[in-house]
This record gives structure tokens, sequence and C-alpha cells, in this order.
């Protein structure tokens, strides 16, 4: 069988088979048995925080590959580190974006991965932060995370062995949104939240106390609404310069 053969008989049988769908609680692995090259998948329910760097092109000229390889895996480990300090799930890299999974649709959930993006912000941009310094030696680090809830659908790609022939894919609105919001952030407002993120936050990462001209607590909303096309209709979206200092 010749090659065309061989792809257009495979496109056939993936086209014309059902696919089968399994609810998880879980947010899955590549290693996760349930997950074959048959036309299956995994739906589960979670806060993608969706994160990427700006300027990458601008760094790229700036520096040689040895330097930008270094200033790309601090920013990515700075990410992880705090992703799954609060509880998410890193799932996808792809150059200098990130992909991470906060399973569930709790407000603790919604709330965390709130904080981790906030916390990201502080150690990536805030002068305070132990590593801002040590990256703007080389370049500032510019970057967006957007921020949404949603089913997403998780399925396994590829022909199998080694290499990175095979790989799995995130399918869902919530994913096309955190990354339609991510576009719109950047300094000082590097984050940015889905309407129903926003509402559905803790206290916490809503509202910040500070003191009036009287000397009493007020609540002052840390996040400013804006609004985006999303999918042909106007969205309101919310974003924030403010963040969450990590000791």
């Amino acid at each position: 069988m010749g090659l065309n053969q061989d792809i257009t008989t495979k496109v056939k049988e993936i086209l014309d088979t059902n696919f089968d769908v399994t609810d998880v609680t879980y947010v899955p692995e590549i290693t996760d048995t349930k997950l074959t090259f048959n036309n299956g998948g995994l739906k589960f329910e979670a806060t993608t925080l969706f994160i990427d760097m700006r300027g990458s092109t601008k760094v790229l000229n700036n520096h040689n590959k040895p330097t930008i390889a270094k200033i790309h895996k601090a920013y990515l480990h700075t990410t992880v580190k705090i992703a799954t300090s609060l509880g998410g799930q890193v799932r996808s890299f792809n150059g200098d974006s990130v992909l991470a999974f906060f399973q569930g649709t709790t407000k603790n959930s919604l709330s965390n991965a709130v904080k981790a993006a906030m916390q990201i912000s502080y150690m990536i941009s805030s002068s305070d932060s132990g590593i801002n310094k040590l990256l703007e030696k080389y370049s500032a680090v510019d970057f967006g995370i957007g921020i949404d809830d949603g089913k997403v659908l998780c399925t396994k790609v590829g022909i199998g062995g080694d290499n990175n022939t095979k790989d799995l894919i995130w399918i869902g609105n919530a994913i096309n949104k955190s990354v339609v919001i991510s576009d719109e952030c950047k300094s000082p407002n590097h984050i940015g939240i889905s309407n129903y993120v926003y509402n559905n936050l803790n206290d916490e990462v809503k509202y910040h106390t500070r003191k009036n001209a009287f000397g009493r607590d007020e609540q002052v909303n840390m996040w400013t609404a804006y609004n985006v096309i999303y999918n042909g209709i106007s969205e309101t979206f919310y974003k924030t310069n403010y963040y969450w200092t990590v000791q």
C-alpha cells in the first residue's frame, strides 16, 4: 500500500468511526491507559491558565541561542513551580507558552488559578522578587496570562513510538478563550480573566483592602472590565496589574 492510500484509509477510518467520550474527574496524562489512538477522549472540567511571553522575536534577535535557552528555562521553571504549588497541572509547552489546568469548578479551584497567575506576575515582573533583576540583566520578560473555566476534551494523537510521534491535544472554549484573553494582556496588566471566572472568585483575589482617608479599611476591586470580540460576540473580560507576593 502506497503512502497516499495508507493516509487516506486511516483518515476515512477516523472520520467514519464514532468518537467515544468518557467523563473523568482528573487532568489526564499521556500515560493514561484510557487514552489510545482510537477515536476516543477524556472530558474533564477545569480552570485553564495560559501564559505566553511577549516579544520573543526581539529576545531571539538580541541574544545567542544558549542565552535564549536560559531565559526560557528560568521563565518556564517559575511558571511550573508556582502553578503546581497551588494544585495546577502543567500539560503543554509550546515555545514560550505554557498551558496549565486547575481541575474542578469550585471557587477555590478558580481562585487558586488566579492566585497562581498573580504569583507568577510577581516573580517575573516585580523588582521586589528574587528573579526579576536576574532576568533583566539579559532581557526584561513581558507576558500575558489568560484564565477561563469550562469543560475540556483530551485526546491522544500521533502514530505511536518515541521521539515526539505522539502527544495529547486539548479542545474546548476555555482553552481558546484563555489564549484570546492572554493576547490582550501585557505590562502592566499581565493577567486577564473571563467574566465567569470573575463572578466566581473568592474575595481574596478579587478585592484589595486598604486604608481610606479616614483610616478605615475599604475594599478596592482589583479588576478592570474591558470588552473583546470573541466568536463574533462582544464579551466582558477583566484585567489586573495586582500581584501576590511569594515568600
